[in-house]
Protein backbone atom coordinates (compact mmCIF):
# COMPACT_ATOMS: atom_id res chain seq x y z
CA UNK A 1 0.00 0.00 0.00
CA UNK A 2 2.84 2.27 0.97
CA UNK A 3 4.82 1.44 -2.67
CA UNK A 4 1.55 2.66 -4.43
CA UNK A 5 1.08 6.14 -2.79
CA UNK A 6 4.96 7.00 -3.40
CA UNK A 7 3.67 6.26 -6.82
CA UNK A 8 0.56 7.99 -6.96
CA UNK A 9 2.76 11.36 -5.08
CA UNK A 10 5.62 11.30 -7.66
CA UNK A 11 3.10 10.99 -10.67
CA UNK A 12 1.21 13.99 -8.98
CA UNK A 13 4.64 15.77 -8.79
CA UNK A 14 5.38 15.23 -12.30
CA UNK A 15 2.15 16.23 -13.39
CA UNK A 16 2.54 19.16 -11.68
CA UNK A 17 5.73 20.06 -13.18
CA UNK A 18 5.02 19.47 -16.44
CA UNK A 19 2.13 21.93 -16.18
CA UNK A 20 4.83 24.74 -14.49
CA UNK A 21 6.92 24.13 -18.02
CA UNK A 22 3.97 24.18 -20.35
CA UNK A 23 2.86 27.61 -18.70
CA UNK A 24 6.03 29.41 -18.57
CA UNK A 25 6.92 28.65 -22.27
CA UNK A 26 3.72 30.29 -22.90
CA UNK A 27 4.70 33.25 -21.02
CA UNK A 28 7.91 33.23 -22.47
CA UNK A 29 6.71 32.98 -26.28
CA UNK A 30 3.95 35.96 -25.32
CA UNK A 31 6.66 38.21 -23.89
CA UNK A 32 9.56 37.69 -26.79
CA UNK A 33 6.90 38.14 -29.49
CA UNK A 34 5.51 41.59 -27.16
CA UNK A 35 8.79 42.87 -26.85
CA UNK A 36 9.10 42.99 -30.89
CA UNK A 37 6.04 45.09 -31.50
CA UNK A 38 8.13 47.35 -28.76
CA UNK A 39 11.68 46.76 -30.51
CA UNK A 40 9.88 47.81 -34.38
CA UNK A 41 7.92 50.72 -32.85
CA UNK A 42 11.20 51.72 -31.36
CA UNK A 43 13.13 51.44 -34.77
CA UNK A 44 10.24 53.07 -36.84
CA UNK A 45 10.40 55.91 -33.83
CA UNK A 46 13.81 56.49 -34.55
CA UNK A 47 13.88 56.61 -38.22
CA UNK A 48 11.19 59.78 -37.75
CA UNK A 49 8.14 58.10 -37.34
CA UNK A 50 5.94 59.79 -34.75
CA UNK A 51 3.74 58.36 -32.03
CA UNK A 52 0.70 60.10 -32.27
CA UNK A 53 0.27 60.45 -36.45
CA UNK A 54 -1.64 57.79 -38.25
CA UNK A 55 0.31 55.40 -40.72
CA UNK A 56 -0.96 52.49 -43.21
CA UNK A 57 0.15 49.39 -40.97
CA UNK A 58 0.57 45.69 -42.83
CA UNK A 59 -0.10 42.38 -41.37
CA UNK A 60 0.39 38.88 -42.23
CA UNK A 61 -0.81 35.25 -41.33
CA UNK A 62 0.14 31.70 -43.32
CA UNK A 63 -3.26 29.94 -43.55
CA UNK A 64 -3.86 26.30 -44.73
CA UNK A 65 -6.65 26.75 -47.35
CA UNK A 66 -9.16 29.59 -48.83
CA UNK A 67 -12.01 28.46 -46.49
CA UNK A 68 -9.62 29.31 -43.29
CA UNK A 69 -9.27 32.51 -45.24
CA UNK A 70 -12.64 33.35 -45.82
CA UNK A 71 -13.10 32.98 -41.73
CA UNK A 72 -10.27 35.13 -41.40
CA UNK A 73 -12.00 37.70 -43.51
CA UNK A 74 -15.37 37.96 -41.90
CA UNK A 75 -13.86 38.44 -38.83
CA UNK A 76 -11.67 40.99 -39.73
CA UNK A 77 -13.24 43.07 -42.15
CA UNK A 78 -14.03 46.07 -41.81
CA UNK A 79 -11.97 46.85 -39.58
CA UNK A 80 -9.27 45.76 -41.98
CA UNK A 81 -8.94 45.72 -45.60
CA UNK A 82 -7.71 42.16 -46.82
CA UNK A 83 -6.93 40.43 -49.42
CA UNK A 84 -5.82 36.77 -49.64
CA UNK A 85 -3.86 34.85 -52.33
CA UNK A 86 -2.18 31.33 -52.56
CA UNK A 87 1.34 30.91 -51.79
CA UNK A 88 3.83 30.08 -54.53
CA UNK A 89 5.47 27.17 -52.60
CA UNK A 90 4.84 23.72 -53.21
CA UNK A 91 4.62 21.00 -50.27
CA UNK A 92 3.84 24.00 -47.22
CA UNK A 93 0.99 23.01 -45.14
CA UNK A 94 -0.10 26.51 -44.84
CA UNK A 95 -0.49 27.04 -48.44
CA UNK A 96 -1.96 30.88 -48.62
CA UNK A 97 -1.26 34.34 -47.40
CA UNK A 98 -3.70 36.41 -45.74
CA UNK A 99 -2.62 40.33 -46.12
CA UNK A 100 -4.62 42.74 -43.26
CA UNK A 101 -3.64 46.36 -43.12
CA UNK A 102 -5.48 49.49 -41.61
CA UNK A 103 -4.40 52.81 -40.47
CA UNK A 104 -3.47 53.01 -37.25
CA UNK A 105 -1.47 54.60 -34.83
CA UNK A 106 2.33 52.93 -33.49
CA UNK A 107 1.83 52.99 -30.04
CA UNK A 108 3.19 49.66 -28.00
CA UNK A 109 0.03 48.44 -25.94
CA UNK A 110 -2.05 48.52 -29.19
CA UNK A 111 -0.20 47.18 -31.59
CA UNK A 112 0.46 44.29 -28.94
CA UNK A 113 -2.95 43.92 -28.75
CA UNK A 114 -3.82 43.45 -32.39
CA UNK A 115 -0.65 41.11 -32.48
CA UNK A 116 -2.28 38.95 -29.61
CA UNK A 117 -5.55 38.75 -31.31
CA UNK A 118 -4.30 38.05 -35.18
CA UNK A 119 -1.68 35.17 -33.56
CA UNK A 120 -4.75 33.79 -31.69
CA UNK A 121 -7.02 34.18 -34.87
CA UNK A 122 -4.14 32.51 -37.17
CA UNK A 123 -3.96 29.71 -34.46
CA UNK A 124 -7.41 28.94 -34.15
CA UNK A 125 -7.56 28.60 -38.20
CA UNK A 126 -4.51 26.56 -37.99
CA UNK A 127 -2.18 28.92 -39.28
CA UNK A 128 0.49 31.04 -37.77
CA UNK A 129 0.89 34.98 -37.47
CA UNK A 130 3.99 36.24 -39.64
CA UNK A 131 4.08 40.18 -37.93
CA UNK A 132 3.84 43.59 -39.38
CA UNK A 133 5.43 46.34 -41.32
CA UNK A 134 4.32 50.00 -41.56
CA UNK A 135 4.34 52.30 -44.52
Amino acid sequence: MNRNWLILALLVALALIVLRVYFKVRVVRRSRAESWDEQMIGQLRSQGYAPFNDYRVDFFLALPDAAACERARSRLEPEFSVDTKPMQEEGQDLGYSLHASKTMRLIVPEMQETSRRLTALATELGGRYDGWVAA
